[in-house]
């Protein structure tokens, strides 16, 4: 049985055909790169362990990213920074992938070329300078008690915009 083509059917089929043709051509997909400081962790030693609320925290941070759309994860090859990587990754069947924080410009190249959307977890003093690397603004030094800043940075056409939001708990004494 034939169905008679009605202009109108061409015409919708036309439109929707062209509209998506244009958006495909018009946008490339946004690169968004989350980026946090690794969370609380037990001591000041070379590479500790993650303390209980540090523990808590990037579970929140899982939980707060679980519906993203996270397609990489990245950390420091420390204990703290792998740690608050790996519930997301977990979560969302990924694994973590180490970057050299002291090529901060080649890493920002790299995730600025991969399409996706990136969690990086650095330290308080990487953090700052990967939001830079990546044409964002970093705003303040990260305090040494500081845990609960989460970027966002999203590129799309040559523009960069970045979000600073907090989760969790405020500064933590003594961490």
């Amino acid at each position: 049985m034939r169905f008679p083509l009605r202009f109108s059917h061409v015409l919708a089929t036309g439109v929707l055909l062209f509209g998506t043709a244009v958006s495909l051509v018009a946008q490339e997909p946004a690169v968004v790169v989350y980026l946090v400081r690794h969370a609380e962790k037990v001591d000041d030693s070379r590479d500790p362990a993650l303390n209980d609320v540090g523990k808590e925290r990037a579970t929140l941070l899982a939980r707060m990213l679980h519906d993203a759309g996270v397609t990489h994860v990245w950390s420091t090859d420390y204990l703290r920074t792998q740690h608050t990587a790996r519930p997301l990754a977990v979560a969302a069947g990924l694994s973590v992938t180490s970057y050299d924080p002291r090529d901060l410009p080649g890493f920002a190249a790299k995730l600025r070329t991969s399409a996706g959307r990136h969690l990086v977890v650095g330290h308080s003093n990487t953090t700052p300078q990967m939001v830079q690397a990546l044409g964002g603004d970093p705003g303040t030094p990260i305090d040494d008690g500081e845990y609960d800043r989460l970027y966002v940075v999203t590129i799309a056409g040559g523009t960069v915009t970045t979000s600073l939001l907090r989760f969790g708990s405020s500064q933590t004494e003594g961490n």
